[in-house]
């Protein structure tokens, strides 16, 4: 005979699940609490960015070995959620309510916090400098504060930061990637978002960009390493699909 919910347990979760919805409504960017946990708390995420570079190591030595001069290929690497783990700032603003994807927290970071390196980074970096080949970051951070971006990366111990190397925020990612292009063969993109790769992907509505990764399929591990980012994105107020049928509750005895 199939278990029945109790009256008492039945009140219980509509009670859970009021709650719940009341504290979300009065701090929004509660959402993004598991997301943020699993980006900054889980060994799965941890996996997933090693392996990144793992494989982005085995792409490198491949491209280097058929390579006559190193020094004119070119790793090109977004800084934030790929080199660099901003976490600590968004763990702040949601713990004091305030929505983090709005930005506005994002200046006073870049000037005076302190990021940690994502896995699997300061190994595959080293490796690339000492094989010879050139490293360019590519990131939206401010380029009115370069030099406090280039301060963070030099305390790191991130190889190949200069003036040349590090490419902010004015032009698209798209430009600053052709202004590399020009002098070396771009042989790996490193991304945590999708416009990190292809400009196509920039203000792109979310079915489209499905299909252009779709249509991509022989870059990803090839040519585009790309990075778990569950803290925030263009997928962040997507609905959900749901199951259908009416819902059975169903306690385990």
């Amino acid at each position: 005979m199939t278990a029945r919910p109790t009256l008492a347990f039945a009140t219980g979760l509509a009670l859970m699940t009021a709650t719940a919805a009341q504290a979300q409504d009065d701090c929004k960017v509660s959402e993004f609490t598991m997301g943020l946990r699993y980006q900054q708390q889980s060994a799965e995420v941890r996996a997933l960015q090693m392996q990144a570079y793992n494989i982005a190591t085995m792409r490198l030595n491949a491209a280097v070995e058929g390579a006559e001069d190193p020094a004119k290929l070119a790793v090109v690497t977004d800084l934030d959620e790929t080199v660099i783990d901003n976490s600590a700032l968004l763990a702040r603003d949601l713990a004091d309510c305030h929505m983090y994807d709005a930005w506005d927290t994002w200046l006073p970071w870049e000037r005076d916090g302190m990021p940690t390196l994502i896995p699997g980074a300061m190994a595959f970096l080293a490796h690339a400098d000492d094989l010879g080949v050139t490293i360019r970051y590519v990131s939206d951070r401010s380029d009115e504060q370069k030099v406090d971006t280039m301060a963070t990366l030099t305390a790191l111990g991130l190889p190949q930061v200069s003036e040349e190397s590090v490419l902010l925020l004015g032009p698209p990612k798209v430009e600053r990637r052709d202004i590399v292009a020009k002098d070396h063969r771009i042989v790996l993109l490193l991304g945590d978002t999708l416009h990190d790769f292809d400009g196509g992907f920039r203000k792109t509505p979310l079915e489209d960009q499905r299909n252009l990764v779709t249509d991509s399929g022989d870059k990803w591990g090839a040519e585009w390493i790309v990075f778990p980012n569950a803290a925030y994105g263009t997928w962040s107020e997507a609905p959900l699909t749901e199951w259908a049928a009416e819902p059975v509750v169903e306690p385990w005895e």
